[in-house]
């Protein structure tokens, strides 16, 4: 059977190929989705597949509840993925929530003895035990639309829509509340490599926050800054996955 046709609304594959030698998937931050990957295969051999994990309430899910709760996140995304993960090798990127969402997943895969990531590659997050600083995810419209625009990843034409916006918001506070009450379950460190990410302007994570991610890794750690701010590879992503090629 061709496991990269899938019905699961969970998980977009813009260009499925039938017998990957690897599978990468790719975990969106807050206020996203999977069409922000959807280039992201011209600039990988043709051997490796992207899979996208795509959070209901948006794009292709757009008429779907938000999920503000891990618990009820984690299951569903799981089961989805279990088919996708038998038959190839694969690894894990995420940025910011998708960073998150990405490591719980990969404790939750190894906690149910079903196979893990080879390498888990993070972006624009700290680490799972470092405690967050000024949380908002509770706070006014006007405060999130602070934070969203200190990501710098979004045209202020479009931020200054107010019917654009309506829609928006309701998106960005129920991925900033899972983002921003994520507990570190304590797990053990992997014995795959981590390797992180992130834009030398970025203010939602410093280099010394990104370097504690080393602490959950038995094996290889390595720590990567490129030009830009929090979301540095929105634009050109070629320069990111060249690096992440490297590992692979």
């Amino acid at each position: 059977m061709n496991t990269t046709i899938t019905p699961s609304p969970w998980i977009k594959i813009f260009q499925p190929i039938s017998q990957p030698t690897l599978r990468l998937f790719c975990f969106h931050p807050s206020a996203s989705g999977a069409s922000l990957f959807r280039l992201w295969e011209k600039y990988l051999p043709s051997n490796i597949e992207v899979c996208v994990i795509q959070l209901p309430g948006r794009e292709t899910r757009i008429k779907e509840p938000l999920i503000t709760k891990w618990e009820a996140l984690l299951p569903r995304l799981i089961q989805a993925l279990k088919p996708l993960i038998i038959e190839y090798p694969f690894v894990f990127f995420g940025h910011s929530l998708g960073a998150a969402i990405c490591f719980e997943v990969a404790c939750q895969l190894r906690m149910e003895k079903l196979p893990t990531p080879k390498c888990l590659f993070i972006s624009g997050r700290y680490a799972p035990h470092v405690p967050i600083d000024n949380p908002v995810h509770q706070k006014s419209d006007q405060v999130l639309m602070s934070k969203f625009r200190d990501y710098a990843g979004t045209p202020e034409a479009v931020l200054q829509n107010r019917d654009l916006m309506e829609l928006f918001l309701p998106i960005l506070r129920a991925d900033l509340t899972l983002h921003e009450t994520y507990i570190d379950s304590g797990e053990p460190p992997f014995e795959c490599p981590i390797v992180t990410f992130r834009g030398k302007n970025d203010g939602e994570v410093n280099q010394e926050e990104l370097f504690e991610w080393s602490q959950h890794t038995l094996a290889s750690f390595d720590l990567h800054e490129f030009p830009g701010g929090h979301m540095f590879f929105q634009k050109e992503p070629k320069t990111l996955i060249e690096t992440i090629l490297k590992f692979l």
